[in-house]
Protein backbone atom coordinates (compact mmCIF):
# COMPACT_ATOMS: atom_id res chain seq x y z
CA UNK A 1 0.00 0.00 0.00
CA UNK A 2 1.59 3.26 -1.21
CA UNK A 3 1.40 6.33 1.04
CA UNK A 4 -0.94 9.13 1.11
CA UNK A 5 0.91 12.28 0.38
CA UNK A 6 -2.46 14.04 0.43
CA UNK A 7 -2.70 14.14 3.74
CA UNK A 8 -0.47 17.14 5.33
CA UNK A 9 0.17 17.68 8.72
CA UNK A 10 2.93 18.49 11.39
CA UNK A 11 6.80 16.66 11.00
CA UNK A 12 9.78 16.41 13.12
CA UNK A 13 12.99 14.84 10.50
CA UNK A 14 16.49 13.86 11.44
CA UNK A 15 18.49 15.53 8.86
CA UNK A 16 21.26 12.15 9.33
CA UNK A 17 18.45 9.44 8.89
CA UNK A 18 17.77 11.24 5.09
CA UNK A 19 18.96 9.92 1.70
CA UNK A 20 21.87 11.73 0.52
CA UNK A 21 22.21 13.09 -3.04
CA UNK A 22 24.50 15.08 -5.19
CA UNK A 23 26.26 15.94 -8.68
CA UNK A 24 30.04 15.45 -9.71
CA UNK A 25 30.22 16.46 -12.89
CA UNK A 26 31.72 19.78 -14.70
CA UNK A 27 28.27 21.39 -15.45
CA UNK A 28 26.19 20.73 -12.64
CA UNK A 29 29.10 21.07 -9.99
CA UNK A 30 30.58 18.67 -6.81
CA UNK A 31 27.76 18.88 -4.66
CA UNK A 32 25.70 17.02 -1.61
CA UNK A 33 22.64 17.37 -0.48
CA UNK A 34 19.49 15.71 1.75
CA UNK A 35 16.14 16.88 1.10
CA UNK A 36 14.60 17.71 4.47
CA UNK A 37 10.98 18.60 2.88
CA UNK A 38 9.18 17.86 -0.44
CA UNK A 39 5.55 16.55 -1.38
CA UNK A 40 6.11 13.45 -2.30
CA UNK A 41 9.09 12.12 -0.50
CA UNK A 42 6.92 13.71 2.68
CA UNK A 43 3.76 14.67 3.80
CA UNK A 44 4.15 17.88 3.05
CA UNK A 45 3.16 20.96 1.01
CA UNK A 46 4.39 24.73 -0.58
CA UNK A 47 7.38 25.00 0.67
CA UNK A 48 10.66 22.28 -1.04
CA UNK A 49 14.20 22.59 1.49
CA UNK A 50 17.28 21.02 2.18
CA UNK A 51 20.73 20.99 3.63
CA UNK A 52 23.56 21.00 1.17
CA UNK A 53 27.10 20.35 1.84
CA UNK A 54 30.41 21.07 -0.09
CA UNK A 55 33.35 19.60 0.74
CA UNK A 56 37.06 21.14 0.00
CA UNK A 57 37.36 22.06 -3.36
CA UNK A 58 33.39 21.90 -3.81
CA UNK A 59 30.91 24.26 -5.57
CA UNK A 60 27.53 24.43 -7.25
CA UNK A 61 27.86 25.37 -11.20
CA UNK A 62 26.07 28.71 -12.59
CA UNK A 63 22.18 28.10 -12.86
CA UNK A 64 18.91 29.57 -13.40
CA UNK A 65 14.93 28.39 -12.50
CA UNK A 66 12.01 29.91 -12.04
CA UNK A 67 11.12 29.69 -8.47
CA UNK A 68 13.06 32.16 -6.14
CA UNK A 69 15.34 30.39 -3.62
CA UNK A 70 17.13 31.41 -0.28
CA UNK A 71 20.01 29.91 1.07
CA UNK A 72 21.19 30.12 5.14
CA UNK A 73 24.88 29.21 5.63
CA UNK A 74 24.83 27.20 8.79
CA UNK A 75 28.68 26.42 8.63
CA UNK A 76 32.24 26.89 6.65
CA UNK A 77 32.81 30.08 4.48
CA UNK A 78 32.51 30.21 0.42
CA UNK A 79 31.61 32.82 -1.85
CA UNK A 80 27.97 32.69 -3.84
CA UNK A 81 27.92 34.34 -7.79
CA UNK A 82 24.54 36.20 -8.37
CA UNK A 83 24.16 38.31 -11.65
CA UNK A 84 27.87 37.69 -11.98
CA UNK A 85 28.45 39.43 -8.89
CA UNK A 86 30.89 37.26 -6.15
CA UNK A 87 29.52 38.03 -2.47
CA UNK A 88 31.29 36.02 0.47
CA UNK A 89 29.54 33.99 3.10
CA UNK A 90 29.99 32.33 6.19
CA UNK A 91 27.87 31.00 8.59
CA UNK A 92 25.12 33.15 9.70
CA UNK A 93 24.62 34.67 6.32
CA UNK A 94 21.20 34.59 4.33
CA UNK A 95 20.97 34.58 0.78
CA UNK A 96 17.97 35.20 -0.92
CA UNK A 97 17.59 34.74 -4.62
CA UNK A 98 14.83 35.80 -7.42
CA UNK A 99 13.35 33.84 -9.67
CA UNK A 100 15.76 33.26 -12.89
CA UNK A 101 18.57 34.84 -11.32
CA UNK A 102 22.13 33.27 -12.32
CA UNK A 103 23.67 31.65 -9.12
CA UNK A 104 26.04 29.28 -8.15
CA UNK A 105 28.30 28.94 -4.65
CA UNK A 106 31.69 27.81 -4.06
CA UNK A 107 33.84 26.94 -0.92
CA UNK A 108 36.82 28.41 0.22
CA UNK A 109 38.87 28.20 3.35
CA UNK A 110 39.20 24.92 5.71
CA UNK A 111 35.93 23.63 6.71
CA UNK A 112 33.13 21.90 4.88
CA UNK A 113 30.46 24.68 3.76
CA UNK A 114 26.92 23.81 4.70
CA UNK A 115 23.58 25.53 3.51
CA UNK A 116 20.17 25.39 4.57
CA UNK A 117 18.18 26.33 0.56
CA UNK A 118 14.53 26.56 0.05
CA UNK A 119 12.06 26.90 -2.66
CA UNK A 120 8.18 28.11 -2.58
CA UNK A 121 7.41 25.22 -4.25
CA UNK A 122 5.83 21.70 -3.16
CA UNK A 123 8.11 19.31 -4.97
CA UNK A 124 11.95 19.33 -5.41
CA UNK A 125 11.10 17.87 -9.13
CA UNK A 126 9.29 20.80 -10.22
CA UNK A 127 12.55 23.03 -9.99
CA UNK A 128 13.77 22.89 -13.10
CA UNK A 129 17.67 23.43 -13.28
CA UNK A 130 18.75 25.48 -16.42
CA UNK A 131 23.08 25.42 -15.84
CA UNK A 132 24.50 28.08 -18.10
CA UNK A 133 27.77 25.66 -18.85
CA UNK A 134 25.01 23.22 -20.28
CA UNK A 135 25.36 23.14 -24.15
CA UNK A 136 21.86 22.10 -24.73
CA UNK A 137 20.30 25.14 -22.28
Amino acid sequence: MSKDVRLIGPLVLDEAELPLDGWDDSVRGRINWRTLFSKGGTPTDGITCGVADLGAGGWLGLHRHSPPEIYYVVAGTGVVTLDGVEKPVKAGCAVFIPAMVEHGIRQTGTERLRFFYGFPVDSFDSVEYLFSADPSV
